[in-house]
């Protein structure tokens, strides 16, 4: 796939999630408990999930396969995914969502910066250079002065 294709999916990705995290945070606020919101949204995206997988399903792992992953591997990213998804749905309130999102943004620039360096998940190694190592202090003096009263 040719990169600008790729970059705007990536860019799509972030409306949609930031979309989202406001419209379950009024959910949330709507139902006075940001996990419930978070047990409704998990369960909407599961069956969403399951009917755009039968939809592509070119590609079914083999049993074999399913014996391979790691017991980890089937429960941390979705404990991780309650975690961070509730908090989102808990600050967003509290703080506005270009506030919260930036402020998430932060964290998350931070920490793949940080897996990339490391080679952390089975993922390419993304050395941390003087250039990006520029562009995320940047990103985050402009997720300062976003954020300044």
């Amino acid at each position: 796939m040719n990169q600008l294709f790729l970059v705007s999916l990536a860019f799509i990705g972030g409306v949609f999630l930031a979309a989202q995290g406001g419209l379950n945070a009024s959910l949330g606020v709507l139902l006075k408990n940001p996990l419930l919101a978070s047990v409704v949204a998990f369960i909407s995206s599961a069956v969403f999930a399951i009917f755009f997988a039968l939809l592509s399903a070119n590609n079914t792992p083999s049993l074999e396969d399913v014996k391979g992953v790691p017991l980890y591997l089937w429960f941390v990213g979705g404990l991780l995914s309650v975690l961070g998804i509730s908090l989102y749905y808990y600050t967003i309130p509290k703080l506005g969502m270009s506030t919260m999102i930036s402020i998430g943004l932060c964290g998350q620039l931070v920490f793949a910066s940080l897996a990339g360096q490391l080679g952390w998940f089975n993922l390419p190694i993304e050395p941390l250079t003087i250039k990006r190592s520029i562009g995320m202090l940047s990103m985050i003096l402009g997720i300062i002065l976003i954020n300044l009263k």
